[in-house]
């Protein structure tokens, strides 16, 4: 636990693709740099830029996969979930458990 909690906010968290990572590191089982390629892969960026705050931010926004700030318009919370969710190819917990109390 303590291992990808450390690298996902060493690389910004939310902030930039960490807390994208550490998703696949848990419910993939993937190492660190294959979880990192994954994701660059999904996002269709390089490896170096899911670690660039600038970069990360624009296309959090633009796949509407949460930010920071609340930005007008840009969902956060499970709506947010939920497009990673479609994004990464991952069922997410939380989000199962929303679309089960809606039934």
């Amino acid at each position: 636990m303590a291992v990808p909690h450390y690298m996902a906010s060493g690389m910004g968290g939310i902030r930039s693709a960490g807390d994208l990572v550490a998703r696949m590191e848990y419910s993939k089982n993937m190492k660190v740099g294959e979880a990192k390629e994954y994701v660059a892969k999904k996002l269709g960026i390089s490896t170096l830029d899911i670690a660039d705050e600038f970069i990360m931010r624009e296309l959090r926004e633009e796949l509407r996969i949460g930010t920071v700030t609340a930005v007008p318009g840009v969902p956060r919370g499970i709506a947010a979930k939920m497009n990673i969710e479609k994004l990464l190819d991952i069922k997410i917990n939380s989000c199962e458990k929303f679309r089960g109390m809606l039934n």
